[in-house]
């Protein structure tokens, strides 16, 4: 066998391994496996792959994250709008508006 076909080889064993470690060749067989099972096959098979990938997943994971920010925002922006209108409220009692002043 020539020198450089077993380089070729060595390299090439070595890059499944390195697949095989980081689950990434477990992770495409299953994916595969699960389109080929499906009775209806989707229109874009890419998109599917990369949703069973966990790519939209991370995506959702992403959007889930920023949407509980956006509720814990609302929240405390709910809050606060309370708490300025009670203070407000405090504050007229103590400092009568320019228009309740004139009156005197």
């Amino acid at each position: 066998m020539p020198m450089c076909l077993q380089a070729s080889e060595s390299k090439r064993e070595q890059f499944q391994r390195y697949l095989e470690k980081a689950g990434v060749l477990d992770s495409l067989t299953s994916v595969l496996v699960a389109l080929y099972e499906e009775t209806e096959k989707p229109n874009n098979a890419l998109d599917f792959l990369k949703q069973h990938l966990g790519v939209a997943g991370q995506e959702s994971a992403d959007t889930e994250a920023l949407q509980q920010d956006l509720r814990d925002m609302r929240q405390r922006c709910e809050l606060l709008a309370e708490e300025n209108k009670g203070l407000k409220n405090r504050l007229q009692r103590y400092e009568p508006t320019q228009e309740d002043g004139a009156a005197d």
